[in-house]
């Protein structure tokens, strides 16, 4: 059974998505991509790992620095896709990396000369756990703030709540 959670965040309402106890999505309403890979019956049940990523977030949103490792996640995707977001996780809090910077971390796990940014940009845009895996601390090399799923918008609010802009 996939239980379902609507969470009311600062920047709107986050559809918190869940399987077998493992948190399989999280998704601003409208964002691209919205429910992606998720198919199944969703039935509005609020359980226990929907209940620990609801406080989850309202720590995050209360300016604390709740760690990734504190929910159960199982993303769907790609084997290439999981790379990246494990990638993401690794991102420290405040902090942002470029698409570039992950390009290379996965060539040299893959003991491969380059990997396209932009076929990490695809990865980061599928990102089914939005603020939980931080998509939103990727950044172009040049520094400007480029893509995000759920919109530039919420990306800024997130950056700047993070004081990493």
């Amino acid at each position: 059974m996939i239980n379902t959670l609507n969470y009311i965040s600062p920047l709107g309402d986050i559809l918190l998505v869940c399987e077998n106890e493992k948190l399989i999505g999280a998704w601003f309403e409208g964002q691209k991509y919205f429910l992606d890979n998720i198919s199944g019956d969703l039935v509005e049940k609020e359980d226990d790992i929907l209940s620990k990523t609801k406080d989850w977030l309202d720590r995050y949103f209360d300016g604390e620095k709740p760690l990734i490792n504190e929910l159960d996640l199982a993303p769907k995707g790609t084997s290439f896709r999981r790379e990246v977001w494990k990638i993401l996780c690794e991102i420290p809090y405040g902090e942002t990396t470029t698409y570039k910077d992950i390009a290379s971390k996965i060539a040299k796990n893959r003991g491969i000369e380059q990997m396209s940014a932009q076929a990490i940009g695809g990865a980061v845009g599928h990102n089914p756990l939005s603020i939980i895996i931080p998509c939103h601390r990727v950044i172009a090399s040049n520094g400007k703030l480029t893509g995000y799923a759920a919109g530039l918008d919420k990306k800024i609010f997130l950056l700047k709540h993070e004081n990493a802009i």
